[in-house]
């Protein structure tokens, strides 16, 4: 008879629960609920498209190179005001364009390949031209030309000594030549002329969709490193988009251009080796756009939004189906339950102090606990019972300011993790308002309410911001935008965020990032709400988690230093509640606050990666 541990040579485990030490697809028996349980990795099930930061310079009709959506060139291209074919050449490393060494000749409709270090730039319009150029990481130098001259062309290759131009025009080529480092040689033609296609591959394994002239079609061919075939087309007909350089003819992501209509669009399409799927929209429909990368990590850049008028810079991250996934899980709770806690530390070593144990009634909490990962313990209390106020620091190290106790204060303690101690106030009476940093030596507080300034002249809304060195808080550059009930803030008192609450008037979903002297906005929220918590390490990296909008959410965002991207909701909506300051993106901690009615003690643990936990059925 075939047994379990026959086969798999291990018994099967009985844990009270889910069992943390679990490997994928390992079976055990969760003696507590009686069930066989088993678990996998939680992946994403399609691809998605995530805003980047722009090229310095807007321009249509360039070229792109590189092996990911953090390694990338872009070079060339078309500007409109002056109209120009510039010799520009940005480097993308996952967060900035860089600008680098440029060209040696401006044009725009180029071939490209390669990576980000070793990229070949050939052909192009200025008028049309065979130059080809070959970048080495610094800079660009001049090569032998194309045979045949000419513009709106494709390529593929893997790095400066290898590559292949297909397609182009005047008048639409079938031409196909292959560059060896020195020289390019005629090879067999593709079945159908076109330009303005897009491609991927190696000079011995390549892909070319879409294109025209005439209206936009859908041809597919791939290339076998001696013929081109013809197979399965794309689904929407189009010209003028972009790709995922790299790769193979097996593998290929396309996106963008311009469609039968002469309309932009922001369609993109996924290729297995046999068929395309289409996938997740571009946020931005462009054309003349470039692109980079594989078909499971790309990236899109420049472009034109409307034909001839308005370029952009804007670049949109791809990052394909099988990422993980985080997932909040429940940890232990609190034992006493509270909303408006103070909270700092880790995801392991947090800190809770403070709140209201009996909201609207305003029973103040100085009860203070710390939490190991595991379970949350008693220690010595606030000097003062107070809520709604902000804090940095870790659960070895922290200060807590302002708050209600129940008028709206300015009093701050300093914790050295056995005992808070009474510190200098802030010079702002406040509550309601965010804070930032890394202990009890360093600090940020911005924003918030102060009631006698209610209803005039700012409708209590404040924006003023000041800086914390351990003894004294000092006066800094104000936000742009005056708001309470923000998220409580994440980072440092150097490189922090500011993100959502209450204007006068409305709920926002404005961000703004702080550089240690000036707050910039930036991206907004997909969402705008108030009385949530967050946590992250600078301004940089950010999750964003509850609060009401108004009804009271579970809602989670992540920002990634650029934009923000929905992630999985809290297991139980919350607002007015807590988390683990110094908590990051893959490992956070939300405690305590108010599901609608009432006051919650219940802690959820935030882990990227993340397991599904199944259960065996009859």
């Amino acid at each position: 008879m075939t047994t379990y541990k026959g086969t798999v040579g291990t018994a099967v485990v009985n844990y009270a629960g889910n069992y943390p030490g679990a490997v994928e697809g390992e079976l055990w028996y969760d003696s507590t609920n009686k069930d066989f349980k088993y678990q996998y990795p939680n992946v994403t099930a399609a691809g998605a498209w995530r805003t980047g930061n722009s090229l310095n310079t807007a321009r249509r009709g360039l070229g792109g190179t590189g092996a990911s959506n953090s390694a990338a060139l872009a070079f060339g291209g078309f500007e409109n005001n002056p109209p120009t074919r510039p010799t520009l050449t940005e480097s993308y490393n996952g967060t900035n364009w860089t600008e680098v060494n440029n060209l040696n000749v401006g044009r725009n409709h180029l071939g490209s390949a390669g990576t980000y270090t070793s990229a070949l730039a050939f052909g192009g319009e200025n008028p049309v031209v065979g130059n080809t150029e070959s970048w080495n990481g610094t800079n660009w130098t001049e090569g032998n030309d194309l045979n045949t001259a000419r513009a709106s062309l494709s390529g593929a290759g893997a790095d400066n000594t290898s590559a292949l131009g297909f397609g182009g025009t005047p008048s639409g080529s079938a031409a196909t030549e292959s560059w060896n480092g020195t020289n390019w040689t005629e090879v067999n033609d593709l079945n159908n002329a076109r330009t303005r296609g897009s491609g991927n591959g190696t000079v011995t394994s390549a892909l070319y969709y879409s294109g025209a002239p005439g209206p936009a079609v859908a041809h597919t061919e791939l290339w076998n490193g001696t013929n081109w075939t013809e197979v399965n087309n794309i689904n929407t007909a189009r010209d003028e988009g972009a790709s995922a350089k790299m790769g193979d003819n097996t593998a290929a992501l396309f996106f963008g251009g311009r469609n039968t209509s002469d309309a932009k669009v922001a369609s993109a399409e996924l290729w297995n080796g046999t068929n395309w799927t289409e996938q997740n929209d571009l946020s931005t429909a462009t054309f003349e756009n470039a692109g980079a990368g594989i078909s499971t990590s790309a990236l899109n850049f420049g472009g034109a939004k409307d034909p001839s008028t308005t370029l952009t810079g804007v670049t949109e991250e791809w990052t394909g189906a099988g990422a993980a996934v985080g997932a909040w899980a429940t940890g232990g709770s609190m034992n006493t339950a509270r909303s408006f806690p103070f909270g700092a530390g880790t995801y392991t070593a947090a800190l809770v102090a403070g709140g209201d144990t009996n909201p609207p009634a305003n029973a103040l909490s100085a009860l203070t606990e710390l939490y190991d990962g595991t379970s949350w313990t008693e220690v010595n209390d606030l000097n003062t019972a107070r809520r709604n106020g902000s804090n940095s620091g870790t659960q070895t190290s922290a200060v807590a300011f302002g708050g209600q106790s129940p008028s709206t204060t300015n009093i701050n303690e300093s914790w050295n993790g056995t005992n808070w101690t009474e510190v200098a106030d802030l010079n702002q009476v406040r509550h309601g308002f965010g804070g930032a940093g890394i202990s009890n030596t360093s600090a940020l507080a911005f924003g918030g309410f102060d009631p006698s300034s209610f209803p005039a002249p700012t409708a209590g809304r404040l924006n003023q911001t000041e800086s914390w060195n351990g003894s004294s808080w000092t006066e800094v550059n104000d936000l742009n935008s005056r708001r309470t009930d923000q998220a409580k803030g994440n980072g440092t008192a150097t490189s922090a965020l500011s993100s959502g609450g209450n204007e006068p008037g409305a709920l926002t979903n404005k961000t703004e990032s702080w550089n240690g002297t000036n707050w910039t906005e930036v991206n907004d929220m997909n969402t705008a709400k108030s009385n949530f918590a967050s946590a992250g390490a600078d301004n940089t990296s950010a999750l964003a988690f509850g609060g009401q909008t108004p009804p009271v959410v579970g809602q989670t965002e992540e920002w990634n230093g650029v934009s923000w991207a929905e992630v999985a909701d809290l297991s139980t909506a919350r607002k007015n509640l807590g988390g683990a300051l110094r908590g990051t993106t893959s490992a956070s901690l939300a405690f305590g606050g108010e599901p609608g009615s009432g006051v919650l003690a219940s802690t959820e643990e935030w882990n990227v990666p993340s397991n599904v936990v199944k259960t065996l059925t009859d």
